[in-house]
């Protein structure tokens, strides 16, 4: 027995409308072609499918196996379309985002907020790149944004910009270095450095001053909150560097005072890395420009 979805459909339509004549109409058939269709799947099942001489018309037994059956897969095939559907016009889609940049989740929130309501239909997850390798990941397609600092020259793969920040060091405002203008790696020689929870490769003070410089502090803290670090820089529990933007975010406080790394200064780029096929899909790339208008606000403060 061959039993294709119009069969499913012509159950379904016959048992929800109660006869031939408004089930035809529904299917945008001939009654005659309907009946047609009927005995043809009578055939094949070796059965009847209706309590012939019943008004309404009533499904026997065996056309009631088949009404189930229609209810449980018509839905999950309509669903199916629709799904595709929105793949091809852009309305849908997956969207698992990968972050290698601590601080950014803060950042990122707001963005996925303004995103979700735009886009209520493409599935967005999280997951932090700091437990794994993000890019590797983007490129095997189990994420498909990776928002990274540190871009790299892979087949397939783009670089989109997002904006540029500056790691500022920040101290309590009777620290010593707080009376400097400028922090060089050698002050940072028998302090106390409060960072975030992510490979000293993965951190700026390391990647772009400390080791350079074969620097290394007297202790490392790691701290998952921007808050808790900023409160024990405050209190004299050690020092940090944190992006330009972060700081600013949070409210100003009098305990605390920032100052530029290096006399040049250090200049940082966040981009967002995704897979040259999915750069141009509608709802990625309005993603990235929500992004960039929050990193705005971020360094408007």
């Amino acid at each position: 027995m061959h039993i294709e979805f119009r069969h499913l459909r012509t159950i379904k339509a016959i048992h929800d409308t109660g006869g031939l004549a408004r089930a035809a109409d529904q299917l945008n058939m001939t009654q005659s072609a309907l009946s047609h269709q009927i005995k043809g799947i009578e055939d094949q099942a070796g059965v009847e499918l209706f309590v012939r001489r019943s008004k309404p018309l009533r499904l026997s037994a065996a056309g009631m196996k088949m009404l189930a059956a229609a209810e449980a897969i018509l839905p999950q095939v309509a669903a199916l379309e629709a799904e595709f559907s929105g793949l091809v016009s852009g309305k849908a889609g997956r969207l698992h985002i990968a972050i290698e940049c601590h601080a950014c989740f803060e950042w990122l929130f707001p963005v996925l907020e303004q995103f979700r309501k735009a886009w209520p239909e493409v599935d967005v997850d999280i997951r932090p790149g700091l437990a794994f390798d993000a890019l590797p990941a983007l490129r095997r397609e189990d994420v498909d944004l990776v928002v990274s600092s540190d871009p790299e020259d892979l087949p397939e793969t783009d670089f989109t910009p997002l904006f540029d920040y500056e790691p500022v060091f920040v101290a309590a405002a009777q620290h010593p270095l707080a009376a400097k203008d400028v922090i060089e790696a050698e002050d940072f020689r028998g302090q106390i450095l409060i960072t975030y929870p992510v490979d000293r490769a993965r951190l700026d003070i390391f990647s772009q001053l400390l080791t350079p410089a074969k620097v290394e502090p007297a202790a490392v803290r790691q701290v998952e909150l921007t808050a808790v670090i900023l409160l024990l820089v405050a209190s004299n529990r050690g020092v940090a560097v944190l992006p330009d933007w972060v700081v600013r975010q949070v409210r100003y406080n009098s305990d605390y005072v920032t100052r530029p790394l290096t006399k040049a200064g250090i200049t940082r780029r966040l981009y967002a890395a995704t897979r040259s096929d999915d750069t141009s899909r509608p709802y990625m790339a309005h993603l990235i420009r929500l992004a960039r208008q929050e990193a705005v606000k971020l360094q408007r403060g």
